[in-house]
């Protein structure tokens, strides 16, 4: 029953041809197949990648209840160019997870083990909400490791995030239905979206954030950027990320909202190629 409610809301949410385009999820398409795909064990887990084209390495950090499949919009258009490492990020997607608790830190210890693992002493970290958080943690401890950082939908504290009743959004419901959808096909727990998001539950609501001071420690060239409907961030917190971090710039997507990257591919695949190739 949750499964046909959620097609419902989907369907809803992506056949209102009268909204703004805000206010509407455009599912993306399937993910082209992947030159290559693997896992790495990691702390009791497996962590799950996938590659595709060849050059300069970019890794994709997907959002919270995700999974890679969800930068099917950027990756044909990334991987002309680059190689792109896709990951599912710690129990979700492909990737399993323990019961123990789980923190962005040990979400970028896990992303720094893929890289590992494939012999990449650096890469270009693109991080989508949750994802952002995870790029800016290692970007933080790991400067090393880092060539170029784009966030996009992301803070830096509990201070840029919205009241939780404007995440009820249809936009949001669509999301989540596609996740649930999402997670019974790809997961190996399929029956245990539920226990995820509880799991999860903690994270977001007392994340650790970043301090202004660690922010201006950060030494890869940076783009910032969100849509200017974003439904649960705060966009001068966005604007003020972009004046923190030295020399970052700033791009705001119009007629958009946290998910963007599905609302406005062709502008965002823009502005993510142009920063990367510069």
């Amino acid at each position: 029953m949750r499964v046909a409610i959620a097609v419902l809301i989907v369907l809803a949410a992506t056949s209102r041809a009268d909204a703004p385009r805000w206010l509407t999820l455009p599912m993306p398409p399937p993910m082209p197949e992947a030159d290559s795909h693997g896992t790495v064990a990691v702390d009791g887990a497996e962590i799950y990648y996938a590659i595709f084209g060849k050059g300069a390495p970019v890794i994709l950090l997907h959002g919270g209840l995700g999974n890679s499949d969800h930068w099917s919009n950027q990756v044909p258009a990334l991987a002309d160019h680059f190689e792109v490492i896709a990951i599912d990020s710690r129990g979700q997607g492909r990737s399993t997870r323990t019961r123990a608790p789980i923190t962005y830190e040990k979400m970028a210890n896990d992303v720094l083990a893929v890289m590992d693992k494939l012999e990449i002493p650096r890469a270009s970290l693109v991080g989508w909400s949750d994802g952002g958080e995870i790029a800016l943690k290692i970007a933080i401890s790991h400067p090393d490791r880092v060539d170029h950082l784009f966030v996009f939908g992301t803070n830096y504290d509990a201070n840029g995030s919205k009241p939780r009743g404007s995440q009820r959004s249809a936009t949001f419901a669509a999301y989540a239905a596609k996740s649930r959808a999402d997670y019974i096909r790809l997961s190996k727990t399929p029956r245990q979206f539920d226990e995820l998001v509880d799991w999860l539950l903690p994270v977001w609501r007392n994340p650790m954030g970043f301090t202004k001071d660690q922010l201006r420690t950060i030494q890869a060239p940076t783009l910032v950027g969100d849509g200017d409907h974003d439904e649960v961030i705060v966009l001068a917190q966005v604007q003020e990320m972009a004046q923190l971090i030295p020399h970052a710039k700033l791009v705001v997507l119009k007629d958009t909202s946290h998910f963007a990257l599905w609302q406005d591919p062709a502008d965002f695949n823009q502005a993510l190629l142009d920063f990367l190739g510069s």
